[in-house]
């Protein structure tokens, strides 16, 4: 591991406590900041859209199997375009017809899971993702969209397997692919974006501005960043995966310093 130029811009963010981790293919690159666990909020639906890839992967759901909403799919509520509303089970849409980033919708497609699990969803995740990518200091405690606290070192794992996946790798590559291509939303944070491109959990980057990435991250990169002030993104044509955890709530102070960190990290260090 390199001292890194790049992270030593986290030092003068108005936060109390900042986590960087780079990482590529064969491991981390740099790293800053204390490990110890802090809330992920929104960061946790890649966590719970792996674990449910898993669980198709193994069989026991499939993306079509009819869920949410009438004529809503697993495949729908991964991708936002279920229609649910965000909060509730008020219906918005149509599935298809709009993209509406819904927390409901990835707690409704969790219970649909675990009931054919005949489990709890928590269970499955620490079997199926947890344990296979040795991810100790994470914990899910609450809503699968938003309640898993745990260190930068265990998301950069996490960012390191979505990177070059080993857990349903094909299913896995296919999810971090546009779903659904060119519905509109609101992505949060951000206002309205057309398109509002998403995979199966996890949300692309493509052309949208603004946008919590740097200027300079492909538009294939794909992740997710949370309320608490955290991020997760992974950029297939750099090569790199960043993890960040703060303890401030994301606001007005992110907007310019998450996106100038990022394109510092990939001047630093993308593959060339």
């Amino acid at each position: 591991m390199v001292e890194s130029h790049a992270l030593a811009l986290v030092d003068s963010w108005p936060v109390e406590t900042v986590a960087v981790a780079v990482v590529d293919k064969d491991g981390v690159l740099a790293r800053t900041g204390p490990d110890k666990p802090l809330p992920w909020a929104s960061v946790t639906k890649p966590l719970s859209a792996l674990t449910v890839l898993a669980a198709v992967d193994d069989g026991l759901v499939s993306l079509d199997d009819p869920a949410g909403p009438p004529g809503s799919t697993v495949r729908h509520l991964l991708a936002h375009a279920s229609g649910l509303n965000f909060g509730d089970d008020q219906v918005m849409s149509q599935p298809g017809k709009r993209r509406i980033y819904s927390n409901r919708g990835f707690e409704v497609l969790a219970d649909f899971v675990a009931e054919r699990a005949e489990g709890s969803f928590g269970d499955l995740m620490i079997d199926l993702v947890l344990d296979q990518l040795d991810m100790p200091n994470t914990v899910l405690d609450g809503s699968p969209a938003s309640k898993v606290t745990g260190s930068v070192g265990d998301l950069a794992k996490l960012g390191r397997e979505l990177l070059n996946p080993t857990i349903a790798p094909a299913l896995t590559r296919s999810a971090a692919q546009v779903a659904f291509p060119g519905l509109a939303g609101v992505l949060p944070g951000h206002g309205r974006q057309d398109p509002n491109d998403w995979g199966l959990g996890f949300e692309i980057r493509s052309h949208k501005h603004p946008h919590w990435t740097g200027t300079d991250n492909s538009p294939q990169t794909f992740g997710h960043f949370g309320q608490t002030g955290t991020f997760l993104w992974v950029d297939p044509v750099a090569g790199l995966a960043v993890a960040c955890l703060t303890d401030r709530n994301f606001g007005e102070w992110a907007a310019p310093l998450w996106p100038a960190l990022s394109d510092a990290i990939l001047a630093e260090f993308s593959q060339p």
